[in-house]
């Protein structure tokens, strides 16, 4: 777990480095706050479609291989972003790093691999907490190197930084990590026929209660990918802020994230259950939503932000311990593949969504609007414990041994 916590978090640097960018990268080149919508979507549509394609392989033939061709395919990717010097190109080389973004899905089984329902949800965590310390240093590393002047940025150098990262990250997968899936494992996956496992993966994940936990999981992604989306555009014209002030304020976002996830998701999950937690961290989102646009200077924005940090910082880990709980060990891959494909659908819709919002309604409407969506995902959330509670009481009653 340590090494794995390592190559994610020297991976997430990377990716972190370019997130608070990209709306400056794509109004650099003349885009529309919309079209900054769909830039930011771009990844994720990329992501989505090759998520379930890479955790079902991950099944077949172990983690540690899609690790490493994921990685090795984001280093060229990032490389591309660098040395892109029109719009159509940075489109371009964010979709196929998309499509390259196998190695979250594949990261996340591989803790599922090793742990058990007992410390599933710390596991996650902890992965959780790579996640929240990458966008600590990432968005503050990218803001220094791109400057505070969003009309005089350099978007070379971050880009080719965080190449640099994801080739780290690769060599130490390919000495260090060792395969989580026993090849007795893989050996069976690879026995099952093609229809065979498409309708055993259909069945498990059909299950009602992994369904709404996926409705769950999309939304809550949709409403934070929104509120990144627009974000640096809104503060910019709020505050008058660049890339290196955009950049402090998500490192500051990740240092919570990582602290909550990587300290106190564990202890929260044993004492008040995952459910519970998505729930909290439901309501805490919607309540920091709203708190945004009402923010007129640092303090009260900064107040608005750890608090919509914390909630999805609860809410994160604890979906991904409850999916992952729903479905047996040979299907963690697959599974989380598609967890993964749902939560990069939503990165894919809710940036054009709020783009669009922030373009054709006003600047604080996609925090309006995502309060709203909160709202529903607190209820929404409620039914979905309810929903787990009964299918956990129908198989203790098939199999009372």
């Amino acid at each position: 777990m340590p090494i794995l916590f390592l190559i994610v978090f020297i991976d997430l640097v990377g990716f972190g480095v370019i997130i608070p960018l990209l709306p400056f990268y794509g109004e650099h080149f003349g885009a529309t706050p919309a079209q900054v919508g769909l830039l930011m979507a771009a990844y994720s549509f990329t992501q989505f479609l090759a998520a379930p394609l890479w955790g079902r392989l991950s099944d077949r033939i172990g983690r540690r291989p899609v690790l490493l061709a994921t990685l090795a395919g984001s280093i060229v990717c990032y490389v591309w972003l660098g040395f892109a010097d029109t719009l159509w190109m940075v489109f371009a080389a964010r979709l196929v790093g998309g499509a390259m973004a196998g190695n979250i899905s594949a990261a996340y089984a591989y803790v599922a691999d090793i742990t058990d329902s007992s410390n599933r949800a710390r596991g996650m965590g902890i992965i959780g907490a790579a996640f929240g310390l990458g966008f600590i240093f990432g968005p503050a590393i990218g803001g220094i190197l791109a400057g505070p002047d969003p009309l005089a940025a350099d978007y070379r150098t971050p880009a080719l930084a965080s190449a640099a990262l994801s080739a780290v990250a690769l060599v130490l997968t390919a000495l260090i990590l060792k395969e989580s899936l026993s090849l007795e494992a893989r050996s069976r996956e690879a026995a099952i026929s093609a229809p065979n496992r498409w309708r055993r993966f259909r069945t498990a994940v059909a299950r009602p209660s992994v369904g709404m936990l996926f409705a769950v999981s999309f939304l809550a992604t949709f409403v934070f990918a929104g509120m990144e989306t627009t974000f640096a555009m809104w503060s910019f014209r709020t505050f008058g802020w660049g890339p290196e002030q955009n950049g402090y304020l998500f490192a500051f976002v990740g240092f919570l994230s990582a602290a909550i996830q990587g300290g106190l998701i564990g202890r929260l999950a044993k004492r008040f259950g995952e459910g519970n937690l998505v729930v909290i961290g439901s309501a805490t989102l919607a309540v920091g939503m709203l708190m945004i646009p009402f923010s007129t200077s640092l303090a009260p924005l900064v107040g608005a932000m750890v608090i919509v940090a914390f909630g999805f910082s609860l809410m994160s880990p604890a979906l991904n311990s409850l999916i992952s709980l729903q479905v047996g060990p040979d299907l963690q891959g697959g599974t989380m593949g598609v967890a993964r494909s749902v939560t990069t659908l939503a990165r894919v819709i809710g940036p054009g969504w709020a783009g669009a919002m922030f373009y054709y309604i006003g600047k604080d409407w996609p925090f309006f609007g995502g309060t709203i969506i909160m709202v529903a995902v607190v209820l929404l959330s409620i039914v979905s414990l309810r929903m787990i509670a009964r299918a956990a009481a129908a198989d203790r009653a098939s199999d009372p041994g």
